[in-house]
Formats: structure tokens, C-alpha cells, sequence
């Protein structure tokens, strides 16, 4: 089974999965969780017993249901109804099930977590440095990582002031400034260092941190000088706010003789 489709133990019980390189997702197999949740000997039957319950309810969770071809029990490929982890996470809150439990308690826990940091911001940065620390990054990664948090965060307050609405343009924008400094686009970024969900910037190295973040600032400031009205005068903007870090990224090139991306995820390279 190639890398893109897998299975995964579940109290022992396997789940059958498959990795959406575009939408950059992993879908489960419904059916497979729903027999590890329930223990039913006919998890198919109950799957539809549920849909026909959650529509008449009102929930609009089917929808989010896919299909997608996996390896069945006899060897063949055959369709089923898949979903991401989101999905799967409110699939779980239906299934009135022991085994289900540890689930919905773990969510209500990270909701109230999350009511609580929007009261008391300090609270989601020390949570932020706690995961860090518990991944194994050192504190002088972390303060880095925040300050790039810090930057980011202005960069994109500042497209909001520039008439940047849609999440799709805030995509485009970024995408844009990542390939205008390194020579890629995210997604090729992420191909080169074999990452899939990570989270790009937390498997830089600290000489891409600071490219990165030089790319970021300078077209925050370039931004503020030349207050781009739409679209198109912000993607110029970010193409002349990247070109300021390609031009660095290319000098440091030529000292050191090599690339100064690392085609290596973070946990090999930069890790204590």
C-alpha cells in the first residue's frame, strides 16, 4: 500500500485512510471508525441508520461525507464513505458509545481551553511555548518562532487595512511571497522537506526563519509606504517585499556555497 493510502491501528482495530495531496488532508474510512466506536458486528447498517437519523435532525454532516476507493477485506477496491478528522470529530459526538467518550470529553475540555485564551491571550502563548518545548524545540527556537508569529501577524493586519478579505487571498498573497523569496510555492516547499500537515515554518531552519521573516517585514513596510487599493497593488507589493529577501537569500548563497534552504524537516536539523 502506497504511502498515500494506509492503515492505522484504533484499539486495535484497523482504519482504513488515504492523504489528499491538494487539499493536503487525511480521510478515514467512516465505516471502520463506526465499527471501533459501536463494536457492531454491522457497522455499514448502523452508518446508515445514523445518516437517516442525523438528516432528520437537521445536521447537515452528511454532506461533508465523501467517497473514495479502498482496499477491501477481499482484496478489491471498492468505494467508501470517507471524511477528514473534523468531520470524524463530530461523527464521534453522535455515537452514543463508552468508546466514544474519551473523545467527546478531550473536546469539551479543548473548548473550554479555547473560551478561556480568548479571554486571556497570555494563556494560548504559554500553551504555544509549552507544545514547543514538550516537541523537543529549544527555547531559543521557540523565542525565535514567536517573533515570526509576532511579524506574520502584522504583516496580515496590515493586507486586512489594504482590503484583504477572503482567506483565498490571504493564500494567494502568502503563497505568492514564499515562491518570490525561496524560488517555491508552499506546497513545492513542503514536498522538499517531506512534509505533509507540519506546520512549514516549524520545520525552517533558523537561516529560512529569518528569510522568511525579512520577506514578511518587508512588505509590511513596504505596504505602509505605498498603500496598495486593491488586489493587484498588494500583489505587487508582496512580490517587492519577497524580492528583498531573495536578493539576501541569494548572497548568502553565494558565501556559503550551497542552498540555504534545507531540504531536511526542522526535527533533524535544529532540534536539541
Amino acid at each position: 500500500m502506497n504511502k498515500e493510502n494506509s492503515i492505522i491501528l484504533f484499539n486495535g482495530k484497523k482504519v482504513r485512510r488515504h492523504w489528499d495531496n491538494e487539499k493536503e488532508l487525511w480521510y478515514f474510512s467512516v465505516i471502520d471508525i463506526v465499527e471501533v466506536l459501536t463494536e457492531t458486528d454491522r457497522p455499514r447498517k448502523y452508518w446508515n441508520d445514523l445518516k437517516v437519523k442525523l438528516e432528520k435532525e437537521g445536521s447537515q454532516l452528511s454532506d461533508k461525507i465523501g467517497r473514495f476507493k479502498m482496499l477491501a477485506p477481499d482484496g478489491k477496491l471498492r468505494e467508501t464513505d470517507v471524511a477528514d478528522t473534523e468531520t470524524i470529530l463530530r461523527l464521534i459526538q453522535s455515537i452514543p458509545s463508552p468508546k466514544a467518550e474519551p473523545f467527546k470529553l478531550w473536546l469539551a475540555e479543548v473548548g473550554y481551553q479555547r473560551i478561556q485564551e480568548t479571554e486571556d491571550p497570555e494563556l494560548a502563548i504559554n500553551r504555544t511555548i509549552r507544545t514547543y518545548l514538550q516537541k523537543g524545540y529549544s527555547p531559543d527556537w521557540i523565542n525565535q518562532r514567536l517573533k515570526s508569529i509576532e511579524i506574520r501577524k502584522e504583516l496580515t493586519d496590515e493586507w486586512r487595512e489594504r482590503g484583504v478579505k477572503e482567506e483565498t487571498d490571504f493564500a494567494i498573497l502568502s503563497n505568492l511571497l514564499t515562491e518570490t523569496w525561496s524560488g517555491m510555492s508552499v506546497k513545492e516547499y513542503k514536498k522538499l522537506k517531506g512534509l505533509r500537515k507540519e506546520n512549514l515554518k516549524d520545520n525552517m531552519t533558523n537561516l529560512e526563519s529569518v528569510l522568511n521573516m525579512l520577506a514578511e517585514v518587508s512588505t509590511t513596510e513596504i505596504s505602509k509606504e505605498k498603500a496598495p487599493q486593491d488586489m493587484k497593488q498588494n500583489i505587487d507589493v508582496v512580490m517587492k517585499g519577497g524580492s528583498v529577501s531573495k536578493v539576501a537569500k541569494d548572497e548568502i548563497e553565494k558565501q556559503l556555497g550551497r542552498s540555504a534552504i534545507n531540504n531536511e524537516d526542522i526535527e533533524e536539523v535544529e532540534k536539541d
